[in-house]
């Protein structure tokens, strides 16, 4: 069983591997974002600080699955091997950083386009930033409704 930092390493890798160091960084803000929440869904999911019920909420991450609709998927955190700069980062988030831009962010995805959405999921998060392939939402106050 990996410990919380082993999982946020290769959660990191596997979602954002090849975003460079600032996407790297806002993808672990994010999550570690929700592991802090202090009202709606993922208050009660992180139960005061659990980064792994975070990466294991369901539905929340592809990478924390090693199977998607019943079809194996090899990218998952199962099969990452964390270097350094993803332990660095880890780190990094554990401790409290945060980028600017995406500070209070709660969500990302990838839209496989070149524009982001205005809001995201369910109107609940309003366009922060986009860095790399990843866009990048706040939570609006129809999030502590959640």
């Amino acid at each position: 069983m990996y410990d919380e930092r082993e999982l946020l390493a290769r959660l990191i890798q596997c979602e954002a591997g090849g975003e460079g160091d600032l996407g790297m960084k806002a993808v672990a803000g994010t999550i570690m974002n929700r592991v802090r929440a202090t009202e709606g869904e993922y208050s009660r999911v992180s139960k005061g600080g659990s980064i792994r019920n975070i990466i294991f909420q369901p539905g929340q991450y592809d990478c924390a699955s090693e199977y998607e609709n019943g079809v194996y998927t090899p990218q998952n955190i199962y099969n990452m091997r964390p270097e350094q700069i993803h332990y660095d980062i880890a780190d990094w988030a554990i401790a409290g950083n945060r980028l600017n831009t995406v500070g209070d962010s709660l969500w990302f995805f990838n839209p496989y386009s070149p524009e982001c959405r205005d809001t995201f999921p369910n109107n609940s998060g309003t366009f922060a930033d986009r860095i790399g392939e990843h866009c990048f939402y706040d939570p609006t106050d129809d999030y502590s409704l959640t």
